[in-house]
């Protein structure tokens, strides 16, 4: 088992959370693989900020396709050259500047995937693992990612700490977002450590005990 390790860069008007998870205990004097979340903006500042601290993407990951957690794709992927991975469900979502909402915000911007995920897949890439967790609601194709060994998920715009998303937007449906909250999530143990797209962290078993939406 990799022991891993995240960080986070605050990006954008949203204030949208990028992490970046890679594996502890490698050398310090070679440039170490990292997995990009939701990279919101700036895609040539994360670039940047990650090769100062000794970081190569290997690969970017989706949560969702909003504009503010897909407007620093191109460049990101245009400078590390990483592949794009997102649920399959949202490939609409990721492909629309309407239904993304981009267009709405002044920046229509659309993504494609370069591997279209399903629901309950591992992927594993420079040897870290994460299993994709299907959570409809805030979007019809948002997703979690699991990094069982490790406790970690990454929840998108799905779990907040005492919140969940926002489903005012194309495709969103509160009842789904609950459904997937609760069947998807909460089943997994209360130790694990939740990185939401925005704010800070937080925990199953303390969404358990104080989320109202729960």
């Amino acid at each position: 088992m990799a022991d891993l390790k995240i960080g986070r860069i605050v990006l954008g008007m949203c204030q949208t959370n990028c992490y970046f998870v890679y594996k502890d205990g490698e050398d310090a004097q070679e440039e170490r693989s990292v997995l990009v979340f939701d990279p919101g903006d700036k895609g040539e500042y994360i670039y940047s900020r990650l090769k100062e601290k000794g970081f190569c993407p290997a690969a970017i990951l989706l949560t969702h396709g909003h504009f503010d957690h897909i407007w620093g794709v191109e460049e990101l992927q245009k400078l590390s050259g990483a592949k794009l991975y997102a649920y399959e469900e949202e490939k609409d979502v990721c492909e629309s500047a309407s239904v993304n909402v981009s267009k709405g915000a002044g920046r229509p911007c659309t993504v494609k995937a370069d591997v279209y995920l399903k629901d309950g897949e591992e992927v594993t890439i420079e040897g870290m693992t994460c299993r994709l967790i299907a959570t409809p609601g805030h979007t019809k194709g948002s997703c979690c990612y699991y990094f069982e060994d490790n406790k970690i998920l990454i929840s998108g715009d799905t779990l907040f700490q005492e919140s969940v998303g926002r489903t005012d937007l194309p495709t969103g449906s509160m009842g789904v977002l609950v459904r997937s909250v609760k069947e998807k999530l909460m089943p997994l143990p209360e130790e694990v450590k939740v990185y939401p797209g925005h704010g800070e962290s937080t925990t199953i078993g303390y969404e358990k005990q104080y989320n109202p939406f729960l």
